[in-house]
């Protein structure tokens, strides 16, 4: 599984840092894959509210944004970190913020949902310098409709009043012990699930698709992952158009090879698409072929199909088909 945290405050080693060093550091002692994004190290240029994003379904700024969308809808569970700004979010966090409208435009407009969207769980952790009883309203509120856009279930945060010189939050009574607890309350219900391999060729059209309908109708029990043989340079227009008639949005996917697979995490079980060699790679892992036909090159009635004999496939693993 995998953990995102977005390191909101401009300081690297202040009282932010620690809590949400604090959190993914138990999260990967449990054996998640964390990433750590130190927001105001990146790029993001402010939201120029041009409606290309409600017209098209994407943001036309090319910045940092463009590799924070695929990390969003990658994680699992995304963790906002920010002290208390005015009431809100650090401006460098807000940035980030009014960018995901792509995504909500994504959902609202377009009526798209990505496939982690049912099982993604968003959490907030904030510190204040002040005591005012009102002190993370705004952030909290900012917080909710942020996880909403990007498909995350907000699940609460962790707020502490009264830190703001450095180390402060290490004197807290509780709050790293609190952080620690959080961590194994939101990663535990990841952990038991079996982790499945759709390997196919490209990773361009059907185990991207197979990978999709499993974390989409079993993210509970599945952790889906695809890869090909010979990854291609990016997925099949053609199956995004057909995934999209289903309401599934398979936006910011990239092929990787069954080399890169294999450094996430060595799988349950493989499922290929075809006659490929990937054993070679989980020795004594057990696999199953689903002799499905390459639909590249072909018509769009043919993904067609190719799309709903994976969807059935991909609903028998639900019902214990492994």
């Amino acid at each position: 599984m995998f953990v995102l945290g977005l390191q909101g405050s401009p300081r690297t080693k202040g009282n932010t840092s620690l809590l949400l060093s604090t959190f993914l550091a138990e999260a990967e002692r449990l054996g998640a894959r964390t990433h750590r994004l130190h927001v105001a190290r990146q790029k993001i240029s402010p939201c120029q509210e041009c409606g290309t994003c409600e017209k098209e379904g994407f943001c036309p700024l090319d910045d940092d944004m463009q590799k924070i969308y695929p990390l969003l809808w990658r994680a699992e569970i995304i963790v906002m970190a920010t002290p208390v700004f005015f009431y809100g979010p650090t401006a460098q966090m807000k940035a980030l913020i009014d960018r995901s409208q792509a995504l909500w435009a994504r959902r609202y407009v377009h009526k798209l949902v990505d496939p982690g969207r049912k099982w993604r769980r968003g959490f907030l952790l904030s510190l204040g310098a002040t005591k005012g009883e009102n002190l993370f309203e705004g952030v909290n509120l900012t917080a909710k409709y942020f996880f909403d856009a990007v498909g995350a279930n907000y699940e609460g945060g962790l707020t502490y009043r009264q830190i703001e010189a450095e180390g402060d939050v290490a004197k807290h009574p509780t709050a790293l012990r609190d952080a620690k607890e959080q961590a194994r309350t939101l990663v535990t219900p990841f952990l038991n699930r079996k982790r499945v391999l759709f390997a196919g060729t490209e990773n361009a059209c059907r185990s991207q698709m197979a990978g999709a309908f499993a974390q989409y109708l079993a993210g509970d029990k599945i952790e889906a992952e695809s890869a090909g043989t010979m990854p291609a340079e990016q997925v099949h227009p053609l199956m995004e158009e057909v995934m999209g008639e289903k309401g599934i949005d398979m936006a910011f996917r990239k092929p990787k090879s069954i080399e890169e697979a294999g450094r996430l995490g060595t799988p349950d079980f493989i499922i290929t698409m075809g006659r490929g060699e990937v054993g070679r790679l989980f020795a004594g892992v057990p696999s199953r072929q689903w002799d499905l036909p390459d639909p590249s090159g072909e018509s769009i009635a043919f993904m067609r199909q190719v799309r709903d004999d994976i969807e059935e496939r991909a609903g028998g693993l639900t019902k214990g088909g492994l």
